[in-house]
């Protein structure tokens, strides 16, 4: 690549044009009214790279972690995230893990309305999740914020693979 600052100057390799393609871009528009963003500055470190072999499982779990930590920061102290499921009856359970199984799975731990203990798994093709302020438990001082310790994880990942 040049050193030139006009993209039209710039001529990239057929590799890089290949990884350029699949690098993930994030593009919302939001009414004037609306709050949040799916990112709110940089992207962690593990969405940044280009994508080594992962499967689509992986990048699914990846990306739901951010959209989960940019959701809490929206949430009050008296909040957490909740997340609601399309296509079943599942409702709306509080989010307490997250994981993946490779190559196409993603599971989601957690407890419904009734304080049951719940895990879904659900393919990434059918991905389809609503998140949701939820009232966080009274007899707890501070709201579980789930998206922040994923992240953390992530981030623990990314550093052990460095």
């Amino acid at each position: 690549m040049t050193n030139d600052d006009n993209p039209m100057n710039q001529i990239d390799t057929s590799a890089e044009q290949t990884e350029n393609a699949v690098i993930p871009t994030i593009q919302e528009v939001l009414s004037e009214h609306a709050e949040g963003r799916a990112v709110q500055g940089e992207l962690p470190a593990a969405l940044r790279e280009s994508p080594k072999q992962k499967s689509p499982a992986q990048w699914a779990y990846e990306r739901i972690i951010l959209y989960i930590q940019n959701f809490e920061k929206q949430l009050d102290n008296n909040q957490e995230v909740g997340m609601g499921f399309t296509g079943g009856d599942a409702g709306v359970i509080k989010i307490e893990g997250l994981g993946f199984f490779d190559p196409d799975l993603i599971t989601f731990y957690g407890r419904d309305g009734t304080g049951a203990k719940t895990q879904l798994v659900q393919h990434v093709s059918q991905l389809n999740v609503m998140l949701r302020a939820s009232p966080k438990e009274l007899d707890q001082a501070e709201p579980n914020r789930i998206g922040f310790k994923l992240a953390e994880a992530l981030e623990r990942e990314d550093d052990a693979t460095s």
